[in-house]
């Protein structure tokens, strides 16, 4: 199995705490369903599920424990993954206290958001598309995880540049509503018809976390529409797999 291209996020967290991002490489999904190939580990698409076990165990080996995986909705509510009892919570944000615990997200253009104390001693993970973005999904999870903001730094994944990510007016109204400066993260399309703009979902996280006291943020800028090699990408294939991205603390 190649890793070889798979992101580990270059930031200052402490020496305990892991993270990665996967890309599409490195897996089994392959054949007839070549939007799948190959380390596709989402198995609410149409890949052939015991390709997506074999993936996801390819994956496990280079973690400690098997990922607590969720039922991602586009919604706003973060789990403390620990405690959640049997199977898969809905959620879109997950955060642990626990040591060896893996909180994972799944995406294939929104954007995975990183989190850790600097203590080393709290982790979290945000699935970050745009109705979550707009409606709190950030704001939720830092509040959940119980630590001063000033004391958490982020590290943001993968997700659809600014110069793929077309929106329209109920988009841009969402996040301008919410504060004025977020229209900063808006590029108009220039069109005959109905007004589209290009968004800047990095931009407008970095925007969310500021505004919750953080201002220790890592990543972004990597562009998953524009890589068919690395990355799978929604918005460009329509039918595609997902990557993931996973923190947890030693």
């Amino acid at each position: 199995m190649t890793t070889k291209d798979w992101i580990v996020p270059d930031w200052p967290a402490p020496d305990n705490v892991k993270a990665l991002f996967t890309t599409r490489n490195g897996g089994v999904s392959n054949g007839s369903r070549g939007m799948y190939a190959s380390l596709n580990l989402g198995a609410h698409v149409n890949d052939e599920l015991e390709n997506v076990a074999q993936n996801r165990a390819l994956l496990r080996r280079h973690l400690p424990q098997e990922p607590k995986w969720l039922k991602q909705v586009h919604g706003t509510l973060p789990v403390q993954i620990e405690h959640v009892a049997g199977g898969i919570p809905e959620a879109d944000a997950a955060f642990s206290r626990q040591h060896r615990t893996v909180c994972a997200v799944m995406v294939a253009d929104c954007l995975p958001v990183l989190l850790c104390d600097q203590a080393g001693t709290a982790v979290g993970i945000v699935h970050a598309g745009w109705r979550g973005l707009a409606n709190g999904v950030i704001e939720n999870t830092v509040e959940a995880m119980g630590v001063n903001p000033r004391q958490l730094i982020a590290w943001l994944g993968p997700a659809i540049g600014p110069d793929h990510f077309e929106v329209g007016a109920e988009v841009y109204a969402a996040f301008v509503r919410h504060e004025e400066r977020a229209g900063q993260a808006f590029q108009p399309k220039q069109s005959g018809g109905e007004a589209k703009w290009f968004a800047d979902i990095f931009l407008l996280a970095r925007q969310r976390l500021n505004g919750c006291g953080i201002s220790e943020i890592y990543g972004g800028g990597i562009c998953t529409y524009s890589d068919s090699s690395r990355f799978f990408s929604y918005r460009r294939d329509g039918e595609t797999g997902r990557m993931a991205a996973l923190i947890w603390f030693e």
